[in-house]
Formats: C-alpha cells, sequence, structure tokens
C-alpha cells in the first residue's frame, strides 16, 4: 500500500495534534501519497501501532511504510530538516 500514518481524531493533547496536522502538511506538500489509520476507533489499531513500533507506550503521529516501520513525529522532523524525508519513509 505504501506510507500509513497512524494519528488520532480523539485527543486533549495539542501538541499531538499539532504534530499530526504538520507531518499531513508536509506529507501533501511533497505530494507523498499516504493511507490514514486512525487508531481511536478501536484499540487494537493502537495496540498494533505500538507493537509494530516496537514501542508499548508510543502516541500519535507514527509512520510506516507498509509494515515496516520508519519512525515518530521527531525522527520525521529531523528527516525534514536534513532534506532525508524519502530516505526517512523508505521510498528511496
Amino acid at each position: 500500500m505504501g506510507i500509513k500514518l497512524y494519528y488520532t481524531t480523539v485527543t486533549a493533547s495539542r501538541t499531538v495534534k499539532s504534530q499530526q496536522a504538520e507531518v499531513m502538511r508536509i506529507l501533501d506538500s511533497k505530494n507523498i501519497q499516504y493511507k490514514l489509520v486512525d487508531i481511536s476507533v478501536g484499540g487494537e489499531l493502537r495496540d498494533e501501532m505500538r507493537s509494530k513500533a516496537g514501542n508499548p507506550t508510543a502516541v500519535p503521529p507514527q509512520l510506516f511504510n507498509d509494515d515496516q516501520y520508519c519512525g515518530d513525529y521527531e525522527m520525521f522532523s529531523e528527516a525534514v530538516e536534513a532534506d532525508t524525508v524519502d530516505q526517512f519513509l523508505k521510498l528511496a
């Protein structure tokens, strides 16, 4: 399928909301197709995200290429600054 962005539509955290919005904005600006996976629709999706990320306390946004873990917001942000987003998302 390609890039998956695990996110949530239900959060009280302004930080999570702004991070999710920034990731989507950057992916859109680079014309990178991605699928949104909303973990708020069921606990099993949250557990799946955490399991795939190898982190039992992982919070959205989390990025994957198919089922291969790419990283979280901090790692994505570093890739944007280094202009290595394609490598980060395992597209290159």
